[in-house]
């Protein structure tokens, strides 16, 4: 169903003027659903004009069959709905419940946001960037670069991950979030700068080091192995040894830590 969406808000004022009418486009409504047609739910908000609910304005993400269609209509089920546009021809208010559910749940997620909760997430797919998942009927992805604490297999056998939100651009409908974030959060009385810890070396690099420290991905820069200039780091380390490091740098929005092994 197209919906028709020419009609303005000052014709649409018009029309609510004539009938007295106070509502706007916009405004959330309580409405009665009290018969189903073939493509939609026609809705008694209280007022002398028809209110339809299309298909597609009936939630966010979940795909409803025609028996979960049909119960709307035989329950004569009672909510609020999201005026989203008026229909000239027909004289009906289209309603919406997605438009409500997705404005509340955006609402939802900058408290999310606000108040940094780590979240345990189901995940509904998983691609070559990363991970899907839905935070609040918003589709969210975790990628690839904050999910390297687990490899592929685990991630594989696991149906919910803990995470922390990274970005939430509301504007662009956009939900970043984080694996590694979460992690570092609840190891954060272990993790501190300036603690020593022992880290185990997973791969050698021309520039530094990297090691697990409680399965964190960890940097220790060729600059701060030792005071003096070092130039083959291979001949010093070997990976799997187990070295230990003081924390010089947390950082807690991309979920990386940087560390040193001079002056220990």
């Amino acid at each position: 169903m197209q919906i028709n969406q020419n009609f303005t808000e000052n014709n649409f004022a018009f029309v609510l003027n004539e009938y007295k009418y106070n509502i706007n486009l916009g405004d959330i409504v309580a409405g009665t659903i009290f018969n189903m047609e073939k493509r939609g739910f026609l809705v008694d908000i209280g007022l002398p004009i028809v209110c339809y609910l299309p298909y597609e304005e009936i939630s966010l993400h979940h795909k409803k069959t025609q028996n979960i269609y049909y119960s709307y209509s035989i329950n004569n089920t009672t909510r609020e709905f999201f005026i989203l546009a008026y229909n000239k021809q027909k004289h009906q208010l289209i309603l919406s419940i997605k438009r409500l559910e997705y404005i509340r749940g955006w609402k939802r997620i900058k408290q999310i946001e606000n108040e940094d909760t780590i979240l345990y997430l189901k995940i509904y797919n998983q691609n070559r960037g990363g991970i899907i998942t839905i935070l609040e009927g918003i589709q969210g992805f975790i990628p690839n670069s904050h999910l390297k604490l687990i490899d592929n297999k685990t991630l594989k056998q696991k149906k919910y991950i803990q995470c922390k939100l990274l970005m939430a651009d509301e504007k662009n409908n956009k939900l970043i979030l984080s694996y590694k974030k979460a992690i570092l959060s609840i190891l954060s009385k272990k993790i501190k700068i300036g603690n020593i810890v022992n880290g185990k070396i997973i791969k050698i690099e021309k520039y530094g080091i990297f090691l697990e420290i409680y399965n964190i991905l960890s940097l220790l820069h060729i600059s701060e192995i030792a005071n003096q200039n070092i130039t083959n780091i291979d001949t010093i380390f070997k990976i799997g040894d187990i070295v230990k490091v003081k924390i010089l740098h947390i950082d807690m929005q991309q979920g990386r830590i940087s560390v040193s092994t001079r002056n220990i």
